[in-house]
């Protein structure tokens, strides 16, 4: 007989969504993505979170990427979900595109640094290689369909 959120019978899903945020360059209008890093992990990813609880998935992207980088974002396509185990649990992170409207970053417990890269650089600065299949997938979505 399985408990609930027990690990050997399919412990609950963690729910989580982010942005691939992106912007063009104040200074050369190039296009820039921008990484978050999270000093708990010392890593460098996308902004991201789980959700609260009954949260709609874009509404707690966009709640994460103000959290994090202090900027609001107009949303676009989503992306693939990321589907990993964190903790021994299971967790899906949903993503979209979206564009830093307006904001200024503050560093906070959660987030001590953001990097604005062009996408290659951004590829190469990412931890995690799960990551890294995100820019692919975004530079798609700005390119005219056929």
């Amino acid at each position: 007989m399985s408990t609930p959120g027990s690990a050997r019978h399919g412990a609950l899903t963690v729910q989580a969504a982010g942005c691939v945020l992106w912007r063009r360059s104040p200074v050369t209008g190039a296009l820039e993505l921008c990484l978050v890093h999270r000093p708990k992990y010392d890593d460098w990813s996308w902004p991201k979170g789980k959700l609260k609880r009954g949260e709609d998935p874009l509404a707690g992207a966009l709640r994460e990427v103000a959290e994090e980088t202090g900027h609001s974002a107009v949303p676009a396509a989503e992306l693939p979900s990321a589907h990993y185990l964190a903790n021994g649990r299971p967790k899906r992170v949903r993503y979209w595109a979206a564009e830093a409207v307006s904001g200024a970053f503050t560093p906070n417990d959660e987030v001590d640094r953001v990097l604005w890269l062009p996408p290659e650089a951004a590829r190469a600065r990412l931890t995690e290689p799960r990551d890294a299949d995100l820019v692919d997938a975004f530079l798609a979505t700005l390119r005219p369909a056929r």
